[in-house]
């Protein structure tokens, strides 16, 4: 075998297990940067994340998982906006806003994870099948389950579970 056939095969091995990487890793996680202060104090803006596409596949959203998901409220560029919110009912729950706190279950939510100690807005409904409520940590300044707009989200528009914060590196966090 000549040097340049040989050069040849190693170029091409070495972009097919490029591509295989690639592949098996788009399938799997998403990068994603945070836009918005809807989740702050535990998420900022630019924070970049990873999100685990498949963590849903096999199980189900949790309370307390952060998680992206798809809406019907579009960007500037006319395309649809993801979102990032904390689940925090699921499929069963009765949640209720009401007076400034959260309730699910008939039990008050000790939220030490948001921006304040207010919850604004009314909400009294059960999380029907396949769906759950998602709210911001930053209760005041976040669009989220509580909103029309928004509403309670279909599992099936979850596209994935927030992994690790990458960046800052200062504040590199598995969720």
């Amino acid at each position: 075998m000549s040097n340049v056939t040989k050069e040849i095969l190693d170029w091409v091995k070495t972009i097919v297990v490029s591509l295989v990487i690639a592949l098996v890793i788009t399938t799997f996680i998403r990068p994603t940067l945070v836009k918005g202060s809807s989740m702050y104090p535990t998420l900022e803006e630019n924070d970049y994340l990873i999100i685990n596409k498949i963590a849903y596949k096999s199980g189900v959203p949790e309370k307390g998982d952060i998680v992206v998901f798809k809406s019907d409220l579009m960007q500037e560029n006319g395309k649809k906006k993801d979102l990032v919110k904390r689940i925090v009912a699921v499929e069963g729950d009765q949640i209720q806003v009401t007076e400034g706190e959260v309730y699910v279950n008939g039990e008050m939510l000790d939220e030490d994870y948001i921006n304040g100690d207010y919850t604004d807005g009314y909400v009294d409904i059960e999380v029907p099948k396949g769906y759950v409520f998602a709210m911001g940590d930053n209760r005041p300044n976040s669009l989220d389950s509580r909103d029309s707009r928004v509403g309670i989200v279909p599992v099936d528009h979850i596209v994935g579970k927030v992994g690790i914060r990458l960046f800052p590196f200062d504040k590199i966090t598995k969720f």
